[in-house]
């Protein structure tokens, strides 16, 4: 597995990018906070898109939307973002995001990672 740090200035365009690849793909959104520890917030939900909300630095966050039918919908935002990593298998597969915010660092992790060209059509 590898890591890359997304400059900050990159991540609208890595999120649109991200969003547009990975649509449809079930997804595990883990929490890890400090005083209580890691907490499961959604369990292989489909991806629906990550983007940044910013209206100035000050109120920025990043926006997690997962579903599992219309009305059983998760979205979970990240205040005040200070990282994001992607990380990927041996393969270049995407396998998760990974995002520290102000309070807790946010999991979004994929249940069968492959690379996205090699389902482009299918899903």
């Amino acid at each position: 597995m590898s890591t890359q740090e997304i400059p900050r200035n990159q991540w609208n365009t890595f999120f649109d990018s991200f969003s547009r690849q990975h649509e449809g793909w079930l997804a595990t959104l883990e929490l890890l906070n400090m005083d209580l520890g890691a907490q499961e917030e959604a369990n292989e939900l489909s991806f629906e898109g990550i983007s940044l909300n910013s209206d100035t630095d000050e109120s920025e966050a990043i926006v997690i939307n997962l579903a599992k039918t219309p009305v059983d919908h998760v979205t979970h935002m990240i205040d005040h973002p200070k990282h994001v990593w992607l990380e990927r298998t041996d393969e270049g597969a995407d396998a998760s995001i990974e995002i520290e915010g102000k309070a807790e660092k946010t999991l979004l992790r994929f249940r069968s990672p492959i690379r996205p060209e090699l389902v482009d059509g299918i899903v």
